[in-house]
């Protein structure tokens, strides 16, 4: 979809506004919020910083959108994936390790940008840290509805919030450097774990 904003002499300034939007998750996802400034963003999308105003109002709400644009897409879950297992300690490999793949992932930048984006951050940027905190509870809650048919709503939430837990973790060391044959060493010992206190196979009777 092609925009069209007015440089300082008036003159348009054409361009894609969603391949903008996805230039500006990827530098926010590889370097953060703080990370990146207008004059990168303005650089790598080709527009002057009047323009991208123009268009998208401020970093904070383009920033927003991008972020958006990362939930509806590369930061989804695959319920229905996870709906097939047929335990629950299937459902929680089939959850951890699209998490591992999706983070390290050669062509995507390491992590993810939910999950690690805007836990530090300076005061004036904190209403940005408190939408990525409830992007992150709605993620915590979109992994208990995928389990639900297998435990109980008590369990399945208390287990949603651990791996949470354990997928910002994952994205974290991913960022840092870590393998997918590190990380694949987690899952194995959390759905070890998930299968100890679970034992019974099928969805919830």
């Amino acid at each position: 979809m092609e925009s069209k904003a007015k440089s300082r002499g008036g003159r348009p300034w054409s361009f894609d506004r969603q391949k903008a939007v996805e230039t500006a998750m990827r530098l926010f996802w590889r370097h953060g919020y703080e990370g990146v400034s207008i004059g990168d963003l303005t650089t790598e999308i080709g527009i002057a910083p009047p323009s991208l105003y123009a268009a998208f109002g401020s970093k904070a709400d383009l920033y927003r959108e991008a972020v958006a644009r990362y939930e509806q897409t590369l930061g989804c879950l695959d319920v229905a994936s996870i709906k097939s297992g047929g335990a629950l300690a299937d459902a929680v490999r089939v959850l951890l390790e699209g998490a591992v793949r999706a983070v390290t992932d050669p062509h995507r930048e390491r992590g993810c940008l939910i999950s690690s984006g805007m836990v530090a951050c300076h005061p004036e940027h904190a209403p940005l840290a408190r939408d990525a905190a409830t992007r992150r509870d709605a993620m915590r809650e979109r992994i208990a509805e995928a389990l639900q048919p297998f435990a109980r709503v008590d369990e399945v939430q208390r287990l949603a919030r651990h791996l949470a837990a354990v997928m910002q973790g994952i994205s974290i060391q991913a960022r840092d450097g870590c393998e997918l044959a590190e990380l694949q060493e987690i899952v194995e010992d959390v759905v070890a774990g998930v299968a100890a206190r679970f034992p019974k196979d099928g969805r919830k009777q």
